[in-house]
Order: C-alpha cells, then sequence, then structure tokens
C-alpha cells in the first residue's frame, strides 16, 4: 500500500483543472507537434560535448581589461560582406576577401576599390546571388548553395596560385590573374563534402583542409554546435596524384587550420570543443594529436604571424548555463523545442556574443588577449591576420573589416 502512495499523489494532482492544464501545455511544448521551436521539423540527435569544466578555463584565461579591440578602425563598411577570410598575394597586394555573396573580392587602392578577382561557381550571376549588405542574412541562404561561400584562403607562395576552401563547392584553385575557380576536391570516399571550411598549403604542395561536418552543410552549421556532433575531418590533397586523404576522423566541428613556422605539426580550432588541437607532421610524435588550448569560448579561424606565433579569433564566450546543456542531451532536446527564437534561448543562458582574439605559441602559453566587450568593433569573429604592425580582423557577419595597429 505504501508503493501506491505516490501514484495515488500524482493522479489526485492531475484530477486539479490548472495542474492538468499545466501539465498538458508542458507536454504539448516538449511534443512541440507544430515544430514551433528553432528545430522545426529537424531530427534533434544531441550528443555530450567533450569540453573542458567552464570554471577552470575561466579562472586560468586572462582579461583584457581596457578592451583594446574596442579601438579597432572600422574600414570598407558596407563595401564587403561577411569577410571570413583574409588574403595577400605573394607581391604583397590586398586584402583579398571571400564573400557571403560567393565572390572572392581584391582590394585595388582608394581609386579603383574593390574589385571581383575570382568566382568558385559559373552558376553565379548578379542577380541571383548579389544581395549587397542582404549578403550576411538569412535571405542569402536560399541561394548560398548555388552561389557558394569561400570560406578559408592561401594563396601558394611559390606560384601565386590561390587555393579556396568553399562550403558547398570544395576546395578549388585559381590562377594569380584570377577569373572561374577549378575544382580539385568535391568527394571523399565517393561522397560529396558537405562544408570545407579552411586550408593550408605544405611546402611539399600537400593541401591540408578541413570538412566540418559529413551531415550538415554551412547554413545548418547550428545544427552541429547544438547536437555536438563530431563527424568532421581533417583531409589532405596530393595535387600530383589528385588524391584526397583522411588524416583525422571524428572531429568536433573542425574550423581554422594553420601549419607551424617549421611546418613540423599544424594547429586546428574544434569550435564545438572550444579548444585549439595540434596534429604532428615530423619527429617522434608523428601523427599524434595533443591538446594545445581550452578557450573562453568558440574558435574559428588561426593564422600564423611572421614570428612563429598564432592568432586565433575567438566568439565569446562559454556560459555556467551552457555548460550545463553541453553535458545533458536530453536537456538540450527539450530546451530547444520551446517555441522561441533560437536568439533569445541563447540570451536565456546568458550568451551575449563579442570578439576574442588571442595570440599563442606553439606550446599553448597565451602571449596576447585582444577584446572587444560591447562589440563595438564586431560582435563576432572568424580570423586575425597580422601584416606589416597591423592586425585585418574578418568576420563571417558583418560587413567590413577591422583593422588595428599592432603591437
Amino acid at each position: 500500500m505504501e508503493n501506491r502512495k505516490p501514484l495515488k499523489d500524482i493522479e489526485a494532482l492531475l484530477q486539479q483543472p490548472c495542474f492538468l492544464v499545466a501539465f498538458l501545455l508542458l507536454g504539448f511544448v516538449i511534443m512541440d507537434p507544430l515544430h514551433m521551436g528553432p528545430l522545426g521539423s529537424h531530427e534533434f540527435r544531441p550528443l555530450k560535448h567533450d569540453i573542458a569544466p567552464y570554471r577552470h578555463v575561466m579562472e586560468d584565461w586572462p582579461r583584457d581589461n581596457r578592451s583594446r579591440l574596442e579601438h579597432g578602425k572600422l574600414e570598407f563598411v558596407d563595401e564587403v560582406f561577411g569577410p571570413e577570410s583574409l588574403e595577400f598575394d605573394i607581391f604583397g597586394r590586398g586584402p583579398y576577401a571571400g564573400l557571403a555573396d560567393g565572390r572572392i573580392v581584391r582590394w585595388m587602392g582608394d581609386t579603383v576599390g574593390w574589385e571581383t578577382f575570382a568566382l568558385v561557381t559559373a552558376n553565379w550571376s548578379e542577380k541571383l546571388c548579389a544581395k549587397g549588405i542582404d549578403s550576411t542574412t538569412s535571405k542569402q541562404w536560399e541561394v548560398e548553395h548555388r552561389c557558394g561561400r569561400p570560406l578559408g584562403l592561401r594563396f601558394h607562395k611559390e606560384t601565386g596560385d590561390l587555393y579556396i576552401a568553399d562550403a558547398y563547392y570544395g576546395l578549388l584553385v585559381v590562377g594569380p590573374e584570377g577569373g572561374l575557380a577549378t575544382p580539385l576536391v568535391t568527394h571523399v570516399q565517393g561522397k560529396p563534402i558537405l562544408f570545407a571550411n579552411d586550408l593550408d598549403i605544405h611546402k611539399n604542395g600537400s593541401i591540408f583542409f578541413t570538412d566540418t561536418s559529413k551531415r550538415y552543410n554551412r547554413v545548418n552549421h547550428f545544427f552541429i554546435l547544438l547536437e555536438g556532433e563530431s563527424t568532421g575531418r581533417l583531409l589532405r590533397y596530393d595535387p600530383p596524384t589528385r588524391t584526397t586523404h583522411l588524416v583525422l576522423d571524428g572531429l568536433a566541428f573542425p574550423n581554422g587550420v594553420q601549419l607551424s613556422e617549421d611546418q613540423s605539426f599544424l594547429l586546428f580550432t574544434e569550435t564545438t570543443n572550444c579548444r585549439l588541437m595540434k596534429y604532428w607532421l615530423e619527429g617522434p610524435e608523428t601523427g599524434n594529436v595533443e591538446l594545445v588550448a581550452n578557450l573562453p569560448g568558440f574558435p574559428d579561424n588561426v593564422r600564423l604571424n611572421e614570428r612563429g606565433q598564432f592568432w586565433v579569433a575567438i566568439d565569446c564566450c562559454r556560459t555556467p548555463a551552457q555548460e550545463v546543456l553541453s553535458h545533458n542531451p536530453w536537456l538540450r532536446s527539450v530546451y530547444f523545442k520551446l517555441p522561441v527564437k533560437l536568439s533569445i534561448l541563447a540570451r536565456l543562458i546568458g550568451m551575449e556574443m563579442y570578439t576574442v582574439i588571442s595570440l599563442f605559441n606553439g606550446k599553448g602559453d597565451i602571449l596576447e588577449v585582444l577584446e572587444d566587450r560591447k562589440g563595438l568593433v564586431m560582435k563576432l569573429v572568424s580570423e586575425v591576420r597580422e601584416v606589416k604592425g597591423k592586425l585585418w580582423i574578418g568576420t563571417v557577419a558583418h560587413n567590413h573589416i577591422a583593422t588595428l595597429s599592432y603591437p
């Protein structure tokens, strides 16, 4: 009889009209039969993240109390749209930038301004793809897979060719004079690349590049983060044989790639797990992967400066509530089915994003941290390039480039 008492109490509670209505409403929200939540009709399969404890990371992370990045200069406002990656050619000309409208553009100076340097597909047309300042909004998403979305850019230091990681068209190359890029890798192991992201070029000519997910493309990249799925890969393309090799598999949103100065290792970022990783190419640790640094937010690209150090672009910051969701997939299944916009759900767990850029040495020591806590220069950052005493800062989300004198 004692075992029946809790059940009777629940039955009695549900017989009260107000509690019954509340219970049914809660069940309705959790089931989300009308697909009103941010997941819509998507089959959501959240997994537990492999992420370092929030408190330990934040306790050890140095802060920029002067928020020095706020003093950066906004350049080319509403002239470039989502300039994710920035590059300079072997003659020092540039910057070149891959835009949200599918073009790679080149700065030709104040007199000429920006010119279209390359396209990743013959599908591109001004009528279809050129949406101006709306290119960084959802209006572009419907045509992005047709127009292309160039992300990582790298010039070959000897040939002057520009190699491109396009989210939809894979790995491509275009000559020093620009034009329509030539596809190099669109499929791996018989299946299409869904989300080519970044790349770097080894001295032997091999191209290392990331494929962020085998399940989701760039438009659906939030599902990669929300689920915690880890189907991303680090790949290597060998130009002489035109073959593509799997280097690493099972990565959680692999993103930026950067070879070290001596090319004995490369660094790559795992955005979902908020960390910077190292893959050894030479020496006794060849083939091994190790943690370089746990980060306070979600990293994008990583780039080498002339001193052999690494700039990492970070969308900051993680929160305690976000960590609870990361470790409890069932909570995410409920939370992200709530009939509320994703932006509001993010704010409710304290995720007010701003830009952090950090400088590391190859051992993972933090050499510099610059912040823009108020989001005056940019709220979301994708890349930092240090060129001749200036930081060039790219963003996938805004319609400008930021610069800052450094050091």
